[in-house]
């Protein structure tokens, strides 16, 4: 019998870090003890959603708020999400350029499908979460940006510049997943101007670029460091810009499922039309109680205070423990956290051996730190980047403080044996 399947099922490549995470969590039912750092989640009993938020949802369903939402979501969710971006980040959208959707993913699928046609160019960095899948999805042409350390591993506008002519997409994540950083606001400003000058280039019946900016993590930056977006820095750039923005990683929402978009109206009514085929819709008991919660300032304050402070003390803590190490001369390194739930780190341990062992290339190092250090961290060749990149994602979601000396001291044993 013939399994035969379409062209996109037969060349889809699954998640790694799904993949990698099904993996850890087996073995730690099996019993192993693992410091799993891998997927960018939360450990409810360490970050909790906040309390009046989820009093909300259950009073949601006690009301029995169980039916279809509307296609585009509850009106009181699109007005609250309208008067909290306008408080908070200062942005003006109306209601009917807000989209509501069961989390980000839905709406970054329904933004290159808006978007996108086959064969069109669509520009992202690796390391990313996802471009390379969605690109596939849409069958588009893959642009990409080889990112550096040396700035933090984010798209610069000189990148960006030789791809730009004729590109149909330019996605960008700020603060960054997988890495932690953030697109600082001059280099943002001068992608802006390049997207503004490329759309002024072509004809008025011709597509134009549009940014997809996608903000999840824009609440949670750290010490000095802003989130910057594109319409703050060049109002010109609303009529071109989508947002990916929503609840998951601002208040450790990642299973209530509540996302939505902002952008020109047109646009997002196109979103919509798709949308309601996918049914990807958020809950409506979950939507009722966002939409109430999202005007609860002095709550949300509150809320973010403790949980930002939580997560910067983890994430300040692994970073000094990888300069520590990398002081006694071992092979390791870390970006300073600046963002995000994130620590970008490095293990340049390919070429090592242990008792005859020799760590071939990043996948064995990615085994030999598992299996010795018992540390389970994502390397950045599953968000796009080269299978040689000595690079990883460190994610703080599921860490426990009291954990982290264990870890580091366990990391180092497994350093120190390597020749």
């Amino acid at each position: 019998m013939s399994t035969k399947l379409s062209q996109l099922a037969e060349t889809l490549i699954g998640s790694e870090i799904v993949r990698l995470g099904n993996e850890i969590n087996e073995r730690i039912r099996q019993g192993e003890k693992i410091y799993n750092y891998t997927i960018g989640d939360f450990d409810p009993s360490i970050f909790p959603i906040p309390a009046e938020l989820e009093q909300l949802i259950t009073s949601g369903y006690q009301q029995r708020h169980t039916n279809y939402p509307p296609a585009d979501g509850v009106p009181e969710l699109r007005a609250a999400v309208s008067k909290f971006l306008k408080e908070w980040e200062g942005l003006d959208y109306n209601t009917n350029e807000i989209l509501i959707a069961a989390g980000g993913r839905p709406l970054i699928y329904t933004i290159f499908r808006t978007l996108v046609n086959a064969g069109d160019k669509v520009i992202y960095a690796v390391p990313s979460w996802n471009n390379n899948h969605y690109t596939h999805l849409t069958n588009a042409e893959h642009c990409v940006i080889e990112t550096t350390p040396e700035h933090n591993f984010m798209p610069t506008a000189a990148a960006i510049a030789p791809h730009i002519k004729g590109a149909a997409l330019l996605c960008l994540c700020t603060p960054q997943n997988p890495t932690g950083t953030t697109l600082p606001e001059e280099e943002l400003r001068k992608i802006c101007e390049l997207v503004i000058a490329e759309n002024n280039s072509r004809a008025a019946d011709e597509k134009k670029l549009y940014v997809l900016y996608d903000q999840m993590y824009w609440t949670l930056t750290y010490g000095s460091i802003k989130h910057c977006d594109p319409i703050t820095v060049n109002p010109a750039m609303k009529e071109y810009t989508v947002f990916v923005d929503g609840i998951s990683k601002a208040f450790a929402a990642t299973g209530v499922r509540v996302g939505w978009s902002m952008g020109p109206a047109p646009v997002i009514a196109r979103m919509k039309a798709l949308l309601s085929h996918l049914g990807a819709w958020s809950p409506t008991a979950e939507q009722k109680a966002t939409a109430a919660y999202l005007l609860q300032k002095t709550a949300i304050e509150q809320y973010l205070q403790h949980y930002k402070a939580e997560l910067e003390e983890r994430l300040t803590a692994i970073y000094k423990g990888f300069a520590a190490l990398k002081a006694k001369g071992y092979a390791v390194d870390a970006i300073a956290p600046q963002a995000a739930i994130y620590l970008t780190i490095q293990l340049n341990l390919a070429g090592r051996s242990n008792n005859g062992r020799l760590l071939e290339d990043q996948a064995a190092v990615t085994s030999y730190i598992l299996d010795k250090a018992k540390l389970a961290v994502v390397p950045f060749y599953a968000f796009g980047a080269s299978k040689q990149s000595p690079w990883y994602r460190l994610s703080v979601g599921t860490c426990k403080k009291e954990d982290i000396p264990a870890m580091l001291a366990g990391l180092e044993a497994a350093l120190e044996e390597l020749k």
